[in-house]
């Protein structure tokens, strides 16, 4: 990874242009092409630096519900459960926990009612019970990595 990747990576993590042509709005900050900018964020991409791209909402302010939710799931049913909820839409992530309860996720629905329903039929379809932790108080904080080398040390 080098300094125009470095200061491409600044740039997409909260400054994102909303425009037409994105990559040639980032291309134009940096010195180079709209097309160098996306095959760069292409490359970074496949190779696992950037994991997605994409916007963030505020699942809350738009009306909608959001829940973590955790199973005790066993190592043999792992990949079928996990299998499960990727099929639903409102999965925003999960992960493998060394843990009795094992694997995490988040599920965002359109209401309470709704993502009640869709645990308890993941639960239905794979025989293992999920719990449903809303957040009683939420705490949002904005990471941004500063990508730019400390020249002191």
């Amino acid at each position: 990874m080098d300094a125009v990747d470095k200061d491409i990576l600044g740039i997409i993590q909260s400054g994102f242009p909303i425009a037409p042509h994105p990559y040639e709005e980032i291309g134009k900050m940096i010195g180079i092409s709209g097309e160098e900018a996306l095959s760069r964020v292409n490359a970074l991409r496949e190779d696992g630096v950037i994991r997605r791209v994409g916007a963030n909402f505020g699942s809350r302010e738009l009306g909608w519900h959001s829940t973590l939710c955790a199973a005790s799931v066993p190592e043999e049913k792992i990949d079928e459960f996990v299998a499960e909820i990727n099929r639903r839409s409102g999965v925003t992530h999960n992960y493998l926990r060394e843990n009795d309860f094992n694997i995490w996720f988040t599920f965002i629905g359109p209401d309470e009612e709704t993502v009640k329903a869709t645990l308890d039929d993941i639960t239905e379809k794979t025989g293992i019970r999920v719990l449903y932790l809303p957040a009683t108080k939420l705490f949002k904080i904005k990471v941004d990595f500063d990508m730019k080398e400390d020249k002191e040390n």
